[in-house]
């Protein structure tokens, strides 16, 4: 296992599983989130929180959730460390477009500015509902739970750049997924002539998705369309 772990291949398959896990939890939590624009009340969302924060499967994920982000991140760092040390001799600067797109040439780029942009959501959110209790409490249908909703909503109606940033965070993680999608399933073996060029185009569609719909969500309040 250790040898396999050190090899090339390893290490490539250490981020595709681990990048796999995380896009599934992207997908989730985009599918909570929207529910902020669904219904101006806030119920919804807020159920849909309390049920992401009260669910024993949920909590048991959580854990290995952060374990998947910590392996993903630093492992990304190691390769890049490796690949290094393998050209420690700065070879001159080629015109690689077009034998690669330029989200596979700045992988690393884009996983940091979206390593801030999660410092920056943990800050906000994160930590106020889950460390400090930085945020009210309302009862719905007899159960009292967090006010998320007012939490998030307040937070993009009181700071246009906030909200900027967040569009502009949507933006670069649906590049860099559009990249890491189909990379994971080719790293895993599923590249043969007929599903990679499938996995590219499903990969397309996955990054567009969770790009317009991160975006969407600050969107809607910075232009006012929950009133």
């Amino acid at each position: 296992m250790s040898k396999f772990l050190t090899a090339s291949i390893g290490r490539k398959f250490v981020m595709s599983l681990s990048g796999l896990f995380l896009m599934v939890f992207i997908a989730v939590h985009l599918s909570i989130n929207l529910l902020l624009i669904f219904d101006n009340s806030g119920e919804l969302y807020n159920q849909g929180a309390h049920f992401m924060v009260t669910n024993p499967l949920i909590k048991i994920m959580e854990p290995i959730l952060g374990l998947g982000f910590i392996i993903h991140i630093v492992w990304s760092f190691f390769l890049e460390f490796q690949n290094w040390k393998a050209r420690p001799v700065r070879y001159a600067k080629k015109n690689m477009s077009g034998a690669s797109t330029w989200a596979s040439r700045n992988m690393l780029v884009l996983g940091a500015l979206v390593l801030v942009f999660l410092a920056i959501h943990l800050v906000n959110f994160y930590v106020k509902m889950k460390i400090t209790g930085d945020v009210g409490e309302v009862e719905i249908h007899g159960v009292h739970m967090h006010d998320a909703y007012t939490l998030v909503s307040a937070a993009f109606i009181n700071s246009i750049p906030l909200s900027i940033l967040y569009i502009i965070a949507g933006g670069l993680l649906g590049v860099h997924l559009s990249h890491g999608f189909w990379s994971a399933f080719q790293t895993l073996g599923l590249n043969n002539k007929h599903w990679l060029n499938r996995w590219k185009v499903v990969g397309k569609i996955y990054a567009i998705l969770i790009a317009v719909g991160y975006a969407v969500i600050p969107l809607y309040f910075m232009l006012g369309l929950y009133k």
